[in-house]
């Protein structure tokens, strides 16, 4: 069986840098462990499984080493090749995913996803969080994920964490963020135990990101940019249950993967 394959760097214009996500577009699911496999083949941080229901698209998301409950920059990407490749017409894509029904539309040169927050609530700041990440935040709050809170961009692009250490902490990822020089603030992801030590533009970490910070800076509307070695952008607002998270994608390739 052949199957369209195709790569995108999501959270960017530009190649070689955002994040980069695999998109295979399917008449009907293959079996988990076909999906897991080739997941694992690509080796991408995420790579992205969808077929096409009536007017809706399934949507899955596979780490090398398992499947997601939530992933942005997968979705942008899968977004990205039904808009660009006459999948749909339509001005939205409607996704059917685990995290309920995503909708991405376009908005000029902008995809905007429309995702459930996932605000997070303080907890006390650990030792095992300090030693892991090597410096200690400012605040540690809990969602999905951990979120550590530091003063400044410089102290996020410093961090230099043990991933084995984070991948034994009792948490699925740690977030951590800082008000940014440029923007509203800044962020790197860590999910060592997923399969990804760090990953470059982490899409469903915004939904505890924006509720946070807008929360703390009292609007609605947020300019962020994840710091990672590659760096990718993002234009994002909080709407209370839900939160729009918008940005850019490009091709970098497409073709043909053969399944036995």
């Amino acid at each position: 069986m052949k199957l369209p394959i195709f790569q995108l760097d999501a959270f960017t214009s530009q190649v070689f840098s955002g994040n980069p996500a695999a998109v295979v577009v399917m008449d009907d699911w293959l079996p988990d462990r076909t999906l897991q496999a080739i997941a694992e083949e690509n080796n991408y941080s995420e790579t992205a499984f969808v077929v096409r229901r009536d007017h809706l698209f399934d949507l899955r998301w596979f780490t090398p080493a398992l499947e997601m409950d939530l992933c942005g920059h997968a979705t942008l990407a899968s977004a990205h090749v039904l808009f660009r490749h006459d999948y749909t017409r339509q001005e939205e894509v409607i996704f059917q995913s685990k995290a309920g029904r995503l909708t991405v539309r376009r908005k000029g040169d902008l995809l905007a996803m429309d995702f459930p927050a996932r605000p997070p609530r303080p907890i006390e700041r650990s030792a095992a969080v300090c030693e892991a990440l090597g410096a200690e935040p400012l605040e540690l709050h809990v969602s999905r994920d951990l979120l550590a809170v530091f003063g400044g961009e410089a102290d996020v692009e410093a961090l230099r964490p043990d991933f084995r250490a984070i991948a034994d902490l009792n948490t699925f990822a740690v977030i951590v963020t800082a008000p940014g020089d440029s923007c509203d603030f800044v962020s790197r992801f860590f999910a060592p135990g997923a399969g990804v030590p760090e990953d470059p533009v982490t899409g469903s970490a915004h939904c505890t990101l924006v509720p946070y910070w807008s929360t703390r800076l009292g609007k609605p509307k947020l300019h962020a940019l994840q710091v990672s070695r590659r760096r990718g952008e993002l234009f994002c607002e909080h709407h209370g249950e839900r939160v729009v998270i918008a940005g850019r994608a490009v091709e970098y390739l497409r073709g043909e993967i053969c399944v036995p």
